[in-house]
């Protein structure tokens, strides 16, 4: 496999399922991660990632959504998001035909968001979430909370959230949490805002291999 993964691409769906797929040899689960609302597949954070997975044991992919498959640059628009949601239900079904065993689906910020989402309206559709800076409310607007479907979200959810997260502090989002009726768990990580760490060129030394540890103990993978 090499750093970047393969490019993968099924036109047979709409929305495509666009993006690098990681391959483990003799995989027992996958993985399907989505970008923020500003990114995309090659988001360091992502490839970083999807590469200490592989390494484990999973197949990853590494998905562009369908509002970045659209346009290369600029957040999505507010008429996307459940046409973004169907893409990620097409990564998760094409993983599952590609890959026995169990899926994860997650994604950093908007990806996240709309995995739980897509998850409180299909509870079957993966085994487990991994959420990466989930967005609680814009920076500064801390009365917009995006909470309203998670008394809806039975599947387990690991969040990964930076300490200095202008997106919701770390004492908001455990409240939060409260909210989802599945088995769930806050990995802090201490110093970080909603990058985690992966601004530029600077990256942040271990944070794969932390949040590895965490999720093979949390879905006892």
């Amino acid at each position: 496999m090499s750093s970047s993964g393969e490019r993968f691409v099924n036109a047979s769906f709409d929305p495509e399922v666009r993006g690098f797929l990681h391959r483990a040899g003799n995989p027992r689960a996958a993985l399907v991660l989505s970008h923020g609302a500003g990114g995309n597949c090659q988001a360091p954070l992502l490839i970083e990632l999807a590469e200490a997975f592989a390494n484990t044991g999973f197949t990853v992919l590494r998905c562009d959504l369908p509002f970045r498959q659209s346009r290369p640059y600029g957040p999505p628009g507010p008429g996307t998001a459940g046409r973004d949601r169907e893409g990620l239900k097409r990564a998760v079904n094409v993983m599952r035909s590609e890959v026995p065993g169990r899926i994860f689906l997650g994604g950093h910020s908007y990806g996240g968001r709309q995995a739980t989402m897509l998850c409180a309206e299909e509870p079957k559709l993966a085994d487990g979430l991994l959420l990466l800076s989930y967005p609680l409310h814009p920076p500064r607007k801390l009365a917009q909370l995006r909470t309203q479907h998670l008394p809806g979200l039975f599947t387990p959810a690991l969040f990964v959230h930076g300490t200095r997260d202008p997106f919701g502090s770390i004492e908001e989002l455990d409240s939060s949490l409260r909210l989802i009726p599945a088995a769930k768990r806050l990995m802090a990580v201490e110093g970080e805002g909603h990058d985690l760490g992966f601004k530029g060129k600077s990256r942040r030394d271990g944070l794969a291999a932390e949040v590895l540890k965490v999720f093979h103990s949390f879905f006892q993978i």
